[in-house]
């Protein structure tokens, strides 16, 4: 696949509203505590969800964390694994299912492996690093093939993503096949542009009453800029072909865009898409608008086209 980097068109009306939503819930203390509150880092692994009858669901245990594979029972082989986001201070919630299904369906029957790796302030790094690279080895133990197997994250989990393959490289194994990224975070000392530039148009981050991104406790006593945390300041030179999504109104959006220009310079096939006027892992609404369900097929062209 040649790599490419485009903008779509004007934002959608239901894109704007989607957008302004996201931005009042992000702003309403009152009405964001009401449904996030206290329990971010309580999972939703062992809360009752009903997939459909076209797969079956297993739930595995490791020794720090438990994980969640659905297997269509029309499947095509491939596994990819679901690394999620939420600034590595979020456990696994119920969306990650509704995504997982998605990536399945994009994967044209694969098996998607979602993992509840441990999350900050109980556990810095290299904690949700360490299980990235437990979760990809079990995959290999049940007889995977890295050319099977395809690492998908949003946000945190996209630089964690990142991460992994770097951690795979260094140590001269063999890669994953393809790496499918939605606003990864892969700067953590928070150098680019777009985080002062973009404040006032990002609703996720820029209205938030929280400080997950100027102030990551998964850091700890840890060099921000080790690799391993921002993959941003690794060495891209090998690396798989990438899918980096993003949207316009991020402050996280120079991330994706450094990581982009830097494993393109190396010969990385990247596939570089903007979209206009969208916010942060836009992607979570599913196929709600045009923007969102623009970037589910795009995943599942490049994974038609990268395996």
């Amino acid at each position: 696949m040649p790599s490419k980097s485009k903008d779509t068109q004007d934002v959608s009306l239901r894109g704007k509203m989607i957008r302004g939503a996201v931005m009042e819930f992000n702003k309403n203390s009152f009405i964001k505590n009401h449904f996030v509150g206290e329990e971010r880092n309580i999972s939703d692994i062992d809360k009752h969800y009903k997939y459909s009858d076209a797969y079956v669901v297993n739930k595995y245990e490791l020794d720090n964390f438990p994980m969640e594979m659905i297997e269509p029972k029309e499947g095509n082989g491939l596994a990819i694994l679901q690394l999620h986001g939420g600034g590595y201070v979020n456990a696994f919630k119920h969306q990650y299912r509704n995504m997982a299904k998605l990536y399945s369906e994009m994967g044209g029957g694969a098996k998607v492996l979602t993992i509840d790796y441990r999350v900050a302030p109980e556990h810095t790094f290299p904690a949700a690093f360490e299980d990235a690279i437990a979760a990809f080895d079990w995959l290999i133990e049940q007889g995977y093939k890295e050319e099977q197997i395809i690492v998908a994250g949003d946000s945190a989990g996209g630089g964690l993503a990142m991460a992994l393959t770097h951690y795979l490289k260094d140590q001269g194994r063999k890669l994953p096949s393809a790496l499918v990224c939605m606003s990864p975070w892969t700067d953590l000392t928070i150098s680019g542009k777009s985080y002062t530039e973009n404040v006032s148009l990002d609703p996720v981050f820029g209205n938030s009453k929280e400080d997950i991104i100027n102030k990551s406790c998964y850091i700890g006593e840890n060099d921000a800029a080790n690799p391993y945390i921002s993959p941003m300041f690794g060495d891209f030179t090998g690396f798989p072909p990438m899918l980096i999504q993003v949207g316009t109104h991020e402050m996280l959006f120079s991330d994706s865009e450094t990581v982009a220009e830097k494993a393109k310079a190396v010969g990385v096939d990247v596939t570089f898409t903007i979209y206009e006027g969208m916010f942060h892992v836009f992607q979570m609404v599913g196929l709600l608008m045009p923007e969102s369900k623009a970037a589910w097929q795009e995943i599942g062209e490049f994974i038609k086209n990268t395996i």
